[in-house]
Formats: C-alpha cells, sequence, structure tokens
C-alpha cells in the first residue's frame, strides 16, 4: 500500500515540457514591448519639460548698431506763450478753441472795454479842441505881428508914442507864448490819446507770431488779471506754441555728455510711433547743468517736421555714431542673441508654439546691437527660447521664466 502511494508524488525538479518554455519566452517578449511603448507613449505624452527665458523677433532699425547713447525726455515747442492782458477785466468774448491756427496780430480774447472807449473819445475830443487853439493861437500870433510892424515904422518916423510900440511888442510876445502853450496842450492830448489807445489795446488780447493754440484757459465771464491776484482770476486766456519750432529736449547724465557733439545725428523714437524713426540732429547742449540729478539738457531738432508730432510727447533719443546710409534707414527682422543655437552644424532658433519648443532653421546676418538680423521662418512677434539648453528639443514643454 505504501509503495502505491509513493508512485503517485509529482517530480518538481524534472525537465519543463517543451510548450511551458515557449509561454514563458513569449511573455518576455510581450513585457519587453510594452515597455518600450510605455516609453514612447511618455515621450509623446509627457515630454521633457524646461524653464526658459522668452524674447522676441522684431523689426529693429539698423541704427541700433550705431547708437553711441538714448536718452529720454519730451517733445516741446521753442515759441511758446500764454497770452494774457495787463488790464483787470471780465472776458466778453473769445474767437478760437484748441488747435485752432492763428496768425501773428490776430485778435482771439477781448475784455470788458465800455470805460476804455469812452476814454478814447474823451481825449480825441480833447487832442481836436486843442488843434483848434492852436489855430486860434497862430490867429492872434500873426495879428500881433502885423500890427507890432506898423507901430515900429510909426515910432520910428515920431508918429506915436514909444508906449504904442512897447504895447504892440508885449502884444506880439503873449501870442507868441499862447501859441507855445496850445502846442504843448496838443502833445500832451496826442500823447493822451495815445494811453488811451494803448488801454484799450490792453483789453484786447492778440497773437504775437503765427501759432497754434494749445489750451484755452478762460471763458467768457471770467476775470482775467495780469498776476491772477483772487481765487477767482485767471492769468492767461489761451496758451499757443509755433509748431514749426518743435524740439526734443532730453536729459543726459553728466557722465556721457562726451558722447554729444553739436550738430551730430540723432534718431528721434516717439511713444506714440514707436515704430517710426524720426531723423534729428543735435542743435544745442545748455550751457548748465543740473546739480540734483547731475544731468544736462540736450536740445535735439527735427530734421523734417512731421504733422503728427505735437508738443509734450514722450520721446527718446538716440545719438548716432555717423550719419545713416540710405539702406539703413529701413528695418530689418532681428532677432535676440541669446536666442541663436548650434545644432548639427545648423544655425537654429526655438520657437514658442502653445508651450512646446519647435526649432527653425535660420540664416544670421549681421549683428544690430543686442539683436542679429536673421532670415528664415521667423515672423515679427514671434516668441523665441532665450539661451536654450542643449537638451532643449522640438516638442519639449516650455515654462517661460518670470522676472
Amino acid at each position: 500500500m505504501t509503495s502505491d502511494l509513493t508512485k503517485l508524488r509529482i517530480e518538481k525538479s524534472g525537465p519543463a515540457a517543451p510548450g511551458a518554455r515557449g509561454r514563458r519566452r513569449t511573455r518576455r517578449v510581450i513585457l519587453a514591448l510594452a515597455a518600450i511603448l510605455a516609453l514612447a507613449a511618455a515621450y509623446v505624452f509627457f515630454p521633457s519639460s524646461h524653464t526658459v527665458e522668452a524674447g522676441k523677433a522684431a523689426m529693429t532699425y539698423p541704427s541700433r548698431a550705431l547708437t553711441l547713447l538714448s536718452a529720454s525726455g519730451y517733445v516741446v515747442a521753442d515759441r511758446k506763450a500764454s497770452l494774457a492782458t495787463k488790464a483787470t477785466a471780465r472776458l466778453v468774448w473769445i474767437g478760437v478753441e484748441e488747435g485752432s491756427t492763428v496768425k501773428r496780430g490776430d485778435i482771439v480774447a477781448r475784455l470788458e472795454n465800455d470805460d476804455v472807449t469812452a476814454a478814447l473819445d474823451q481825449t480825441a475830443a480833447q487832442l481836436e479842441n486843442a488843434g483848434h487853439r492852436i489855430a486860434e493861437a497862430r490867429a492872434e500870433l500873426t495879428d500881433a505881428e502885423l500890427h507890432h510892424g506898423r507901430m515900429s515904422r510909426l515910432v520910428n518916423n515920431g508918429y506915436v508914442a514909444k508906449s504904442e510900440h512897447d504895447s504892440s511888442k508885449a502884444r506880439k510876445d503873449k501870442a507868441k507864448a499862447a501859441l507855445d502853450q496850445a502846442e504843448a496842450e496838443l502833445a500832451a492830448r496826442t500823447a493822451a490819446v495815445a494811453e488811451a489807445r494803448a488801454n484799450l489795446e490792453y483789453t484786447l488780447v492778440r497773437t504775437p507770431f503765427d501759432a497754434v493754440i494749445l489750451t484755452k484757459n478762460a471763458d467768457v465771464g471770467d476775470i482775467i488779471s495780469p498776476l491772477g491776484a483772487s481765487a477767482n482770476a485767471k492769468a492767461a486766456v489761451v496758451t499757443i506754441a509755433d509748431l514749426s519750432s518743435l524740439q526734443v529736449e532730453v536729459d543726459v547724465s553728466e557722465s556721457n555728455l562726451s558722447k554729444v557733439k553739436s550738430g551730430a545725428p540723432c534718431e528721434i523714437i516717439l511713444d506714440a510711433f514707436p515704430d517710426e524713426r524720426f531723423p534729428g540732429y543735435v542743435h544745442m547742449i545748455v550751457p548748465t547743468a543740473d546739480r540734483t540729478k547731475a544731468t544736462v539738457m540736450v536740445k535735439i531738432r527735427f530734421a523734417a517736421l512731421d504733422p503728427r508730432v505735437m508738443p509734450e510727447m514722450s520721446a527718446k533719443a538716440a545719438f548716432l555714431e555717423r550719419p545713416l546710409a540710405p539702406g539703413e534707414k529701413i528695418p530689418r527682422l532681428a532677432v535676440p542673441a541669446r536666442a541663436l543655437a548650434k545644432r548639427g552644424g545648423r544655425d537654429i532658433v526655438f520657437r514658442i508654439e502653445d508651450g512646446h519648443a519647435k526649432e527653425i532653421p535660420v540664416t544670421p546676418g549681421a549683428p544690430l546691437g543686442d539683436m542679429v538680423e536673421i532670415t528664415g521662418g521667423i515672423s515679427p512677434g514671434d516668441r523665441l527660447v532665450l539661451s536654450p539648453p542643449a537638451a532643449l528639443a522640438t516638442g519639449d514643454a516650455i515654462t517661460i521664466q518670470e522676472g
């Protein structure tokens, strides 16, 4: 019985059947393929991620490579005035508004002037009366001279007493004095008329040069005073500027002043038109420094005025080492120099598309300051990876480094 049970045991260390070995080999192949597929899926669906700095491709002017110094400032008018008056009166009429063009001598506003008009009429009448008195005094003098001549002849012949001759001479002298007095009064009345006319002129606000109205500082009914003495008084009626005298005033650090020369070429960039460049030149280096800012004011004139330029616009000025050639006035596509990299002997940049990197072959050109001119599949405004890591490849996820 015991021997029969021993025959029933299964030997574990015996040779495996051929079918079992095949199944294990197939299982290992499947596991290896699964691992490969998992790695491929991880690469496709979970690519490498890099934190990088980003820059932009932009249209850049060649003058960037010629810039010695840049400074900020504002557009100002060399000829500008706030029109006021010596008279203190109520504003009764204003004939302009902001943007109006005026010529030299134009009346832009009028103050209440009934009293000075009446004073002018009175002095004009007094002047006319003084003229009549002169005519009367001259007639009297003429008669006195004729009478004195007759008396002189008569007294010489002994026909009249010496006293008659003396009386005629006194009459002549008195008539001469009366004429002198009338002429002096005429001069005084002429001066009074001129004063009255000047007082009337003070009630008229005229423009001293051809200009454009920048601001209207008062309205009809306001009291205009030369010093704005009271809380309700206005010192100026309008502010004007000669737009043909527009220039840019910038502050240059004392330490950089040696780079600025009178007459040197400049490029003016206005914040209102950031994609345009306006040629100019150094007009004047103001011969004094601002001790609080350690700067010197430099005035830059436009080579050609543009009607879009207005006073008080923010501006930047680039001082150039030489005048621009005609071909250097056209902007060129450029990228930050740090965006360029080498891959397989080629020059490339990495464009950021939907949070991933894409390798773009490019052909570098001339350096433009910290930018490099390029040709290739890049457009202005494209975001690019700066200083791309050596491991960066197309498809890698990109995180933009802040600040």
